[in-house]
């Protein structure tokens, strides 16, 4: 019985703790947009997954790039900030993750958060995951090595999202767009 009660309890504490992934908005007027931390599958839902899987599909991947970095890029941890709402996000988010995937980047490195998009809460995420990030442009994708920044990529890449990336992880001379 004392076992049972010990289950039930971890249980209880594992549920409450969970992360809830792929919370979505919709607005008065009808506009579906997800916040907080999401996952692939969230992006490939439907409404997102048709944007999502189209840019993916018809995206082609520097593989002489990927092959280049993926040793290096297997050491970082990567957050991607990103508005479902937003065309730039939009436009990079499914190349990125092609390219992590051609990489085999490990994918539980990956954290993925939905910023809001309505007044007053424009930016941010219900658990507050950018505070302290200075998040002014989505996608912003942030390189953490032993838990600390090393670069970011603002908005859109100064190259290509594979050169951008591997002059960050070999820790080549890169400012991001909009560098603070």
């Amino acid at each position: 019985m004392k076992q049972v009660l010990t289950a039930l309890f971890m249980l209880c504490i594992f549920c409450v703790s969970a992360q809830e992934f792929n919370k979505e908005i919709t607005t008065e007027n009808g506009l579906k947009f997800l916040v907080g931390q999401i996952n692939l599958e969230g992006l490939q839902s439907q409404p997102y997954g048709k944007w999502f899987q189209t840019r993916y599909n018809n995206y082609t991947v520097d593989e002489t790039m990927a092959s280049l970095f993926k040793e290096k890029l297997a050491e970082y941890n990567i957050k991607l900030f990103l508005g479902t709402w937003c065309g730039d996000s939009k436009r990079e988010s499914p190349r990125f993750i092609k390219i992590l995937e051609a990489a085999d980047f490990p994918m539980e490195q990956l954290e993925i958060i939905a910023l809001d998009y309505r007044k007053g809460l424009y930016k941010t995420s219900p658990t507050g995951e950018e505070k302290g990030l200075n998040i002014i442009k989505v996608p912003t994708i942030i390189f953490f090595k032993d838990g600390k920044e090393v670069n970011r990529i603002v908005e859109s890449p100064l190259e290509t999202l594979e050169e951008d990336m591997a002059q960050i992880v070999f820790k080549k001379d890169y400012v991001p767009n909009y560098a603070y």
